[in-house]
C-alpha cells in the first residue's frame, strides 16, 4: 500500500492553488518595518500574483492535493 504524500509546509503557507489550477504567490516585504513604506506601496503588496510555468511545477510537486 503507497503511503500518502505529506503536504511541503513552508510551500503551503506561501502559495495558494486557485480552482482553474493556477498557482498564487504572495508578495513579500509586508511583515514589518511597515512605517517607511508609502500606504500605496502596502495596498499593493496585498495582492498575490500568478506564479510562473516554471514555479508552478515545483510547487505542485510539494502540494500533492491539487
Amino acid at each position: 500500500m503507497a503511503k500518502k504524500m505529506k503536504t511541503h509546509r513552508g510551500a503551503a503557507k506561501r502559495f495558494k492553488v486557485t480552482g482553474t489550477g493556477k498557482v498564487i504567490k504572495f508578495s513579500s516585504f509586508r511583515n514589518h518595518i511597515l512605517g517607511k513604506k508609502s500606504a500605496k506601496r502596502k495596498r499593493q503588496l496585498r495582492h498575490g500574483q500568478v506564479a510562473s510555468k516554471a514555479d508552478t511545477k515545483r510547487v505542485r510537486e510539494l502540494l500533492p492535493y491539487k
